[in-house]
């Protein structure tokens, strides 16, 4: 039950003072990218009329998500913002799968990762909101209906970074716990790889798709 509190960690001084860095998460997220990158090299690579098996797997998550973005958006934003929601995705999904591989750990179980991709997604949907509406209309959406409301509606702009991060990290965090304390006090064989695919397919891909799909919502909210 050790490996519950244990995180490898790299830690490099810097002007006085001590940065701290998830060895395990930074590993983990460079395996996923270099996975994409293969992936994506192959699946493009001789791409024909009737498609390969990898080139029609790419073909069908590109096609499904950009279709998603165009309906949340619209059709000229979406050949912006599609690309995006693409690499979002298939990111998030590849790093929630890779809990199912022994000795290999899903990074978006370090709350680093989802929260940065949750700011990510905030700068990139109020920069678009700016850019949509101009900077004085943006502003005074937030003294909405009156002046005196502005501080919560900061305050509810910010909710939707934590509430984003928070639940992706709670799922993905709570899955690797269940399935650890069920493998120590179960001597059963099956359960444990069952609760792990369960949690790494099933759930990994409901929360890569939901985490996605609030982002592109966010996007569409302030352009609209």
């Amino acid at each position: 039950m050790e490996e519950l509190g244990k995180i490898h960690q790299l830690i490099v001084p810097f002007m006085g003072r001590q940065l701290t860095f998830n060895l395990e998460a930074i590993v983990m997220s460079w395996i996923v990218i270099f996975a994409l990158v293969v992936f994506g090299f192959l699946a493009a690579r001789k791409s024909a009329t009737l498609p390969r098996p990898l080139q029609l797997i790419g073909e069908l998550i590109v096609s499904t998500l950009y279709g998603l973005t165009e309906d949340a958006l619209d059709k000229e934003r979406a050949k912006k913002y599609a690309p995006l929601t693409c690499a979002l995705f298939m990111f998030l999904l590849l790093s929630n799968w890779l809990g199912i591989i022994p000795h290999l750990h899903e990074p978006t179980k370090d709350l680093n990762t989802p929260l940065s991709l949750g700011l990510m997604g905030f700068v990139i949907a109020h920069a678009a909101g700016i850019r949509s509406k101009g900077l004085k209309a943006y502003l005074k959406e937030y003294c909405s209906p009156i002046f005196f409301m502005m501080p919560l509606n900061v305050i509810g702009e910010l909710a939707k970074v934590v509430s984003i991060s928070f639940r992706l990290f709670g799922n993905i965090m709570g899955g690797s716990i269940i399935i650890l304390v069920v493998s120590y006090l179960s001597y059963n064989l099956i359960l444990p790889p069952l609760l792990n695919a369960f949690f790494g397919l099933f759930v990994g891909t409901i929360q890569a798709f939901v985490f996605t799909m609030l982002t592109v919502v966010y996007i569409s909210v302030q352009v609209k």
